[in-house]
């Protein structure tokens, strides 16, 4: 599958939505992924997207070694090495689709304060 490297403006902004949950590799929820490269755990994190007027939730995958302390929802984050790989398979004769987003980790993000004149407007 392609994988896509994610490029980010600087005005786009995350915030964690969900703590970090961990993937599992099979349907009964009793093995947890790992990554190929190095073994660690693989943990889900729901976060928002915000750019310009819009917010999307979204689903990032990472390494246990790639989460930060202080994880928390409504915490500033900002991924490192985001990729999105497209994905489409056909269960019980319906077709799924979707992206699913990978980042190498997530960093604390010092949050964005408006300052006073933007406050008045």
């Amino acid at each position: 599958m392609a994988r896509i490297r994610v490029g980010l403006l600087d005005s786009t902004r995350f915030m964690v939505g969900t703590l970090p949950m961990p993937k599992f590799a099979d349907q009964e929820k009793t093995q947890i992924a790992t990554d190929r490269d190095n073994g660690q755990p693989l943990y889900t994190v729901t976060v928002f997207l915000m750019e310009d007027e819009r917010a999307e939730a979204m689903k990032i995958t990472v390494p246990k070694g790639g989460l930060p302390d202080g994880l928390m929802p409504g915490v500033a984050v900002r991924p490192v090495d985001l990729f999105a790989t497209p994905w489409a398979r056909i269960f019980n004769g319906q077709l799924s689709d979707g992206i699913a987003y990978r980042a190498g980790s997530l960093e604390l993000a010092a949050p964005v304060v408006p300052d006073a004149g933007e406050m008045a407007a």
